[in-house]
C-alpha cells in the first residue's frame, strides 16, 4: 500500500493521496479509541463531483457506501446528503441516489439547496414568484409556500413581457392579460432553462414592486424580498471542466438590476452552501438520523465531504467557526451570570459578531440554537474528483479570484480543508481512522 502524503498549510495538517491508495495516518487524537457502540460523529456528503459526475456514479462512491452499511443495509453512522442542487423533490433525489449507490437512501437523508426554506415561515403565506426548473410549484408547496406563481404562469398572464426570443413573441394583434395578485417576494430555487426570460420577468417584478403588469413610474427601493438558493458559480458534471451554476445566474441578475437602477440588489436570504443556515439544517437532519439508529449520545463531530473549495470547504469551515463562536458565547454567559449548564441550555444566544446576516443565510436567529447540545466541530474534507482537481498544486493558498458570492466576505483561511484526499472512499476511511473505528 502506498504511503499517504501529509501536507501542511498554515499549520493545519492535511492528507493528500492523489497518487493512489493511501496508508491512513492518525493525525488527530491518535490515542482515542471508540467501539462501534460509542461512535459520536456524522457524515455530510456533497453529491455532484463527490458521488456522481452528472448521471454517472464515481466508482469509489459505490465502494464507500458498501462499507458504510451493515449486512442488513443499516447505516453504521448518521449520513446526510447535502447538495446545492434543487431541481427536484427530495423523494426523487433519494431514489436516484439509491439506484446509483446501490444502498437505500431515504428522503429524510437528503437535503437540497432549498430545504432550509421550511424554516422561513414568515414567507409561507405570501404570494411568491418561483424561479428554477423541474417541479417548482410542487416543490414550493412541499416547502410550505401556499400562494405560488411560477415564471411560466407570469409569462402566460403577461405575454408582452417576454420578447427576446422572436419565435416566442406573441403574434395576436390584441393581447389579453390575466390578473395576478401582487407578488410579495421572489424565491430563486436554482438555474432556470431560459435565462433571458427569467432575468427579464424577475427584473420586471422588482422594478414594479411586485406588479409587473403595471408601467414603471418610480423606483421602489428597497425592492420586495428576494431569497436565493444555491450560490455555486461552477459545478462539475460529465464535462472535463466545470459548468455554470446558479451563482452565475445570480451574478447576471445582480448586475442587470444595478445597471438599470444604480442600486444594489439585496437578498433577504442566501441559502445553500456555504451559508451557516444550511449546515445548521444539515446538523438537525444528522441528529434525526442518529435517533433513527438508536443512538442515545449526542453527535459530537461532523465531517463534511465535498469537491468545491468555495462552497463545500468554505461552508464547512464557516459552520465550524459558528460552532466555536456559539461555544464561546455560552461560556461567556455562564461566566457572567454564574448559571449552571442546565439553565444555560434553555437560552438562545443571539450575539454573533463574527458573522454577517448574509453568512448566516439571512437567519441570524439560528445563532446559538441547537437544543441541548451543539457539536464540537465540523471538519472539511476536499476530494479530487470534482471541481477541485489533483492538477491544482496549491488548493488551499490564498485565491486571487474569489468564486464565492458577492455578499460573502472572502477569508482565504476558510478555503483550507482539514483533509485533502483522492476520493470519497478515502475520505470515509480517514474519518473512521480519526475516530478510532476501523471501517469493516
Amino acid at each position: 500500500m502506498q504511503r499517504m502524503q501529509c501536507l501542511t498549510f498554515g499549520g493545519i495538517k492535511k492528507l493528500s493521496s492523489c497518487n493512489g491508495a493511501a496508508e491512513l495516518l492518525n493525525i488527530w487524537n491518535s490515542s482515542r479509541s471508540y467501539s462501534y457502540a460509542h461512535k459520536s460523529f456524522g457524515l455530510l456528503f456533497d453529491i455532484d463531483g463527490v458521488l456522481v459526475r452528472g448521471r454517472t456514479p464515481i466508482p469509489a462512491a459505490k465502494q464507500c457506501f458498501r462499507q458504510l452499511v451493515d449486512r442488513t443495509g443499516k447505516y453504521k453512522v448518521p449520513v446526510v446528503f447535502v447538495t446545492n442542487a434543487g431541481n427536484c423533490m427530495r423523494q426523487t433525489k433519494a431514489e436516484q441516489l439509491s439506484h446509483l449507490l446501490e444502498v437505500e437512501v431515504s428522503p429524510e437523508q437528503v437535503m437540497l439547496s432549498h430545504s432550509p426554506l421550511r424554516m422561513f415561515t414568515k414567507f409561507h403565506n405570501m404570494c411568491v414568484l418561483i424561479s428554477g426548473q423541474g417541479p417548482v410549484e410542487e416543490t414550493a408547496h412541499n416547502l410550505g409556500f401556499k400562494n405560488v406563481i411560477t415564471i411560466d404562469m407570469l409569462r402566460e398572464a403577461y405575454p408582452l413581457l417576454d420578447v427576446v426570443d422572436h419565435n416566442r413573441r406573441p403574434t395576436d394583434d390584441v393581447m389579453t392579460t390575466k390578473s395576478l395578485p401582487p407578488i410579495e417576494a421572489v424565491i430563486l430555487f436554482g438555474e432556470p432553462v431560459r435565462w433571458e426570460t427569467n432575468l427579464q420577468l424577475i427584473t420586471d417584478v422588482l422594478l414594479t414592486n411586485g406588479k409587473p403588469g403595471n408601467a414603471l413610474t418610480s423606483l421602489q427601493y428597497p425592492h420586495i424580498p428576494v431569497l436565493a438558493c444555491n450560490m455555486d458559480l461552477l459545478w462539475m458534471a460529465e464535462a472535463k471542466s466545470p459548468r455554470f451554476g446558479h451563482g452565475m445566474f445570480l451574478v447576471c441578475l445582480e448586475n442587470l438590476y444595478k445597471k438599470i437602477t444604480g442600486c444594489e440588489l439585496k437578498y433577504e436570504a442566501l441559502i445553500g452552501k456555504p451559508s451557516v443556515v444550511t449546515y445548521k439544517y444539515a446538523e438537525l437532519l444528522i441528529r434525526q438520523q442518529a435517533e433513527n439508529l438508536g443512538w442515545t449520545e449526542p453527535v459530537e463531530r461532523l465531517y463534511a465531504i465535498g469537491d468545491n473549495p468555495m462552497a463545500d470547504i468554505y461552508g464547512a469551515n464557516l459552520y465550524n467557526r459558528h460552532l466555536q463562536s456559539s461555544r464561546r458565547s455560552k461560556a461567556k454567559m455562564l461566566a457572567q451570570h454564574g448559571k449552571g449548564g442546565c439553565e444555560l441550555q434553555s437560552e438562545t444566544v443571539h450575539d454573533c459578531p463574527d458573522f454577517t446576516p448574509t453568512e448566516l443565510g439571512g437567519a441570524p436567529d439560528i445563532c446559538g440554537q441547537g437544543g441541548d447540545h451543539l457539536p464540537e466541530s465540523c471538519s472539511s474534507m476536499l476530494v479530487c474528483t470534482g471541481v477541485y482537481s489533483r492538477d491544482q498544486q496549491e488548493p488551499v493558498t490564498e485565491h486571487r479570484i474569489f468564486h464565492g458570492h458577492r455578499d460573502f466576505r472572502f477569508d482565504p483561511t476558510l478555503t483550507q480543508p482539514s483533509f485533502v484526499v483522492q476520493d470519497v472512499k478515502e475520505a470515509v476511511e480517514v474519518v473512521f481512522q480519526q475516530e478510532g473505528c476501523p471501517l469493516e
